[in-house]
């Protein structure tokens, strides 16, 4: 991943905890504005930090750890979308991104996999993920979203 990239990650990712945190200051009982049980311990600034630093590719990686790491930096930016206080729409719109981000990694791990099973949970996983999506964005479309 080119530096430009890996910055532009890790700026998203953290206005992205930036966010959670002022919506989480709040709120009372520990609750967040954000759907889901999000709490003040997911987001904190090191754990962020720690988890940024994981997606960034090192020169010893394997060609397929670069790979996941690039594909799940990628899922982490496109899940950094607005809620809209609608359930359906929100479990829609991140588990969009999230599915996307499982089908990316199956796709390496069928490039790279040597194990037989792994190789068939990989390809499932992309033939049930890919239908999930579909049908997730037509409800999004026919709803107007």
């Amino acid at each position: 991943m080119k530096t430009v990239a890996k910055l532009a990650v890790v700026i998203a990712l953290a206005n992205s905890a930036a966010g959670a945190i002022a919506q989480n200051t709040q709120q009372g009982h520990g609750e967040t504005a954000m759907s889901g049980p999000m709490r003040m311990s997911d987001t904190d600034a090191p754990a962020m930090q720690k988890r940024m630093q994981s997606t960034m590719s090192r020169p010893n990686d394997s060609e397929s750890t670069k790979e996941f790491k690039e594909a799940d930096a990628e899922m982490m930016k496109k899940m950094d979308t607005p809620y809209t206080g609608n359930p359906d729409v929100d479990f829609r719109t991140h588990m969009i991104p999230h599915h996307r981000g499982a089908i990316a990694m199956a796709k390496i791990a069928l490039k790279y996999a040597k194990d037989a099973e792994t190789k068939r949970m990989a390809q499932k996983i992309i033939d049930d993920q890919e239908k999930e999506v579909a049908d997730m964005q037509a409800w999004l479309d026919k709803q107007g979203y």
